[in-house]
């Protein structure tokens, strides 16, 4: 696969982000991705609910509902535009395979914010997750300047902390009842890296993931 430009990182519906690795492309997903997208959280969704928040009953399943989903769209174009968040569908070989999202952009003192993601279990084991974390890791510190990323995990989600072991990113301690996941106030192990930390394994993480 080829590498592109970032472009900028604060495009409409359909603009020209896209961010590359060795094997992986992220982008905005568009209204168009509905049918995949949908395959593949339909069929997943035993493997990811698990570890997600409860959907309140009162709103509608984009998995299941086109107009849900297109709201979902237009939420993320909006918070594109407004740089608060930055959601990439991760594409290996032209198809649908997660989402790598980077919530919660704080500017201010802070300049930080999360990064949170999911992989179809059909394509889990290949390392696409961590390759995707080192592509979305480079555009928030080279594109967006922000100063600290942060990863946080419920500590028996052992494929989330597979990621973070084979990148070797810094493991900051545990957060008690950080966030509700599945109906839970669950713990979340955190892991960190900031401006300085990837300046120094740049070359490292760009020869082995870019």
């Amino acid at each position: 696969m080829s590498r592109g430009s970032y472009g900028h990182p604060s495009m409409p519906a359909g603009g020209a982000i896209r961010i590359y690795g060795k094997r992986v492309m992220l982008r905005p997903l568009s209204p168009a991705d509905w049918p995949e997208w949908t395959e593949v959280r339909q069929r997943n969704e035993e493997w990811l609910t698990q570890w997600e928040p409860l959907r309140p009953a009162n709103l509608l399943d984009p998995t299941r509902d086109r107009d849900a989903y297109m709201s979902r769209c237009a939420a993320r174009d909006r918070d594109r535009q407004m740089g608060v968040a930055f959601g990439f569908g991760l594409f290996v070989d032209d198809h649908l395979a997660g989402e790598v999202n980077l919530n919660g952009v704080a500017r201010g003192a802070l300049q930080g914010a999360t990064l949170g993601y999911w992989i179809d279990q059909a394509r889990a084991g290949n390392r696409y997750v961590a390759e995707a974390v080192v592509v979305v890791t480079r555009f928030s510190f080279e594109q967006l300047h922000l100063h600290r990323l942060e990863v946080c995990i419920v500590p028996r989600n052992r494929n989330s902390r597979r990621v973070m072991e084979v990148l070797a990113l810094r493991e900051e301690g545990v957060a008690l009842r950080y966030l509700e996941i599945n109906g839970t106030w669950e713990d979340h192990m955190r892991f960190g890296i900031t401006a300085e930390e990837w300046q120094e394994r740049r070359a490292e993480l760009t020869a082995a993931w870019l």
